[in-house]
């Protein structure tokens, strides 16, 4: 048994539960998340500036606290926790840009109402990671070794993602989607942000219902991925917690910012799969091979680093 310990106060984790809901609300309410429209490359870009900036300051404020309360030492060690685990998180959410993309395509979806579906698909996603988190501090602090069968599933994923990455999913065969599509009433065509309506007293589903609940069960799959890839830097919940949503809250800024460029970045996919190996294989050798945090960020750095220069020498062949 493996105690998990944390220096954050229960004040501590009902602040950022309560900052947390009040962007989300600021983002429905306030700058317009109620309302169907086209979101442009400026105002993904202010919000992708605006979450990292977020990141950025919420990791100084931590610093400062433990500094003050704990000494030097711990605040730089956390500090850099939260700092490389929000950033190997942003990393891998890249991949949820690229199943996003694909959704939205298969299904036509109209770019003013992608906002609304992103918007439910991020809160679904926070509730995931949180109870995913609680569960896997629980089993790490009843099971340590359970911290190696996560190395090894990170390893057998990221091997799985290098063998099939230029291979596209078919979506006709999605079981989930099947299965919608024979027992729920779907209309043909969108009918603005609803994801249902009323016809002649029937309830039906549009297309935009069924793309929020591949959205959201993509969400879990990726969940499953990335937080044991955090377990790999630290294991002090609140950390893990805090570095996760930052990380999802700025997820939909970071899909509009990214949407159009996403084919210039061909070789990304291999990089987040190269890094999935790493810190799988890192995972498993703990107990032989200790790498510092810093060493950790820098490799991830560089692979997705390599990875997107790759992609912008070689531009991918476009099929005639």
């Amino acid at each position: 048994m493996t105690e998990i310990t944390s220096f954050a106060t229960p004040p501590m984790w009902a602040g950022f539960v309560l900052f947390v809901i009040g962007m989300l609300v600021v983002d429905m309410v306030v700058l317009g998340g109620r309302h169907a429209h086209r979101v442009s490359f400026r105002e993904a870009l202010s919000w992708s500036i605006t979450w990292f900036a977020l990141a950025l300051l919420f990791n100084l404020l931590l610093w400062w606290y433990l500094d003050d309360t704990v000494g030097r030492e711990v605040a730089n060690r956390k500090g850099l926790e939260f700092l490389s685990g929000y950033l190997i998180e942003k990393a891998l959410s890249v991949d949820n840009i690229f199943v996003f993309l694909m959704l939205f395509s298969y299904f036509a979806v109209p770019a003013e109402l992608q906002r609304r579906v992103l918007l439910y698909g991020v809160i679904g996603a926070i509730v995931m990671r949180a109870v995913m988190i609680l569960l896997g501090a629980w089993l790490i602090s009843q099971f340590s070794w359970i911290l190696y069968v996560f190395g090894a599933f990170l390893l057998f994923t990221g091997v799985k993602m290098l063998i099939f990455a230029n291979k596209e999913p078919n979506l006709e065969a999605n079981p989930v989607l099947r299965w919608m599509r024979r027992h729920i009433r779907v209309t043909d065509d969108y009918h603005g942000e609803n994801f249902f309506i009323v016809r002649q007293g029937l309830r039906y589903a549009t297309p935009l219902f069924l793309v929020l609940v591949l959205i959201e069960i993509t969400d879990l799959v990726f969940a499953v991925d990335s937080i044991p890839a955090i377990f790999a830097i630290t294991s002090d919940p609140f950390i893990v917690f805090t570095s996760n949503m930052f990380a999802i809250m700025g997820l939909r800024a970071l899909y509009f910012l990214l949407a159009g460029m996403a084919d210039r970045f061909h070789y990304l996919k291999y990089g987040l799969a190269v890094v999935l190996v790493f810190i799988g294989g890192k995972m498993l050798a703990a107990q032989w091979v200790h790498l510092p945090v810093q060493i950790s960020l820098g490799v991830v750095g560089a692979i997705l680093a390599i990875s997107m220069l790759a992609s912008l020498m070689m531009p991918a062949r476009r099929t005639p």
